[in-house]
Parts: structure tokens; C-alpha cells; sequence
């Protein structure tokens, strides 16, 4: 089993996963971390989250990053992620950094989708 990347540092525009600089949002699927376009929750769409579709039955739920606070999806993104059959847990980028890395390290199926700030 293939250890899954932690995300080590967050904030200034970017993310630290497994001691490398990622600028932008971050999208993990499948223990691979990946250039996410998702900007700011507000404009967020379901297209956004086509890859964590695409990836079927290895992931159980998606954990969003929202920002720097925790705030509610826009329907269509909830509705969609539901019409997939996943959970949806979304929490403050600082928030699920943290809740990332202990339910990657638990080998939780999940893709992590993060905003960053």
C-alpha cells in the first residue's frame, strides 16, 4: 500500500505536500496530488470536481477546503457530489489540511479538494 502524501504546510498562496511547494489550489485523488483551478468557493462549479468523478469507486467522500472559513457549497456542488454517490464534508482550508492528513493516514478513500489562501 502506497503511503499517502501529507500536506505538511498551507497558506501563501499554495500548499507544502510531502516537503514540495505546490502553488494554487491543491486536488489529492488516489494519494496523487494534483493542480486544482478552483479559485474561491463562490465560483466554484460541479465541473470542478470531474476528475474526483472520474475516479469511481476509490473514493468514498470529498473533503473540501472552503477558504479561509468554513462556509456552505453552492448547491449545484453539493447536489452533484451527492448525484455521484459521495460524502461531503467541507470545513476551512486550515481546518481540512489537518483533517486530511489523519484520514489519509487512516487509508480513508477520500479525495481532498483545497482552496488556498
Amino acid at each position: 500500500m502506497r503511503q499517502p502524501p501529507s500536506i505538511d504546510a498551507w497558506g501563501g498562496g499554495g500548499f507544502r505536500v510531502a516537503g514540495v511547494w505546490r502553488p494554487g489550489s491543491l486536488l489529492v485523488i488516489d494519494d496523487q496530488p494534483q493542480d486544482w483551478a478552483a479559485t474561491s468557493l463562490a465560483d466554484l462549479t460541479p465541473d470542478a470536481f470531474a476528475q474526483v468523478f472520474a475516479a469511481g469507486g476509490s473514493v468514498e467522500f470529498v473533503l473540501l477546503g472552503t477558504g479561509l472559513v468554513n462556509a456552505l457549497p453552492p448547491r449545484p456542488v453539493r447536489d452533484a457530489i451527492k448525484a455521484a454517490g459521495l460524502g461531503l464534508e467541507f470545513m476551512s482550508t486550515e481546518a481540512a489540511t489537518r483533517t486530511y492528513n489523519v484520514l489519509a493516514s487512516e487509508g480513508r478513500r477520500l479525495a481532498a479538494a483545497m482552496i488556498a489562501v
